[in-house]
């Protein structure tokens, strides 16, 4: 993963706020998996358009004074691994 990579969700998941849960989740024909609150943080970002650097940008807007990259790096890794998100082709 480089700073420049973008992502995007697979094609199985949707990613949404569940009112019952109190939380973002990621819906699959199987299930769900409820994110805890950095993960819907960093998720609600991936949009196919901007790329990790932007990504950690925006969260360090919304969260002064943190430093946020190493977390967003190895969460979006972890979520890969899962099948969660792809890196957007070309």
């Amino acid at each position: 993963m480089s700073e420049d990579s973008v992502f995007e969700l697979a094609r199985h998941y949707r990613f949404q706020w569940e009112q019952a849960q109190q939380a973002y989740v990621l819906l699959y024909p199987e299930g769900m998996v409820k994110l805890g609150t950095s993960a819907g943080e960093i998720l609600k970002r991936v949009d196919g358009a901007s790329p990790v650097s932007a990504i950690v940008a925006d969260l360090e807007r919304a969260f002064p004074g943190a430093d946020l990259r190493r977390d967003v790096t190895e969460f979006l890794a972890h979520a890969s691994v899962k099948g969660w998100i792809r890196v957007k082709p070309g």
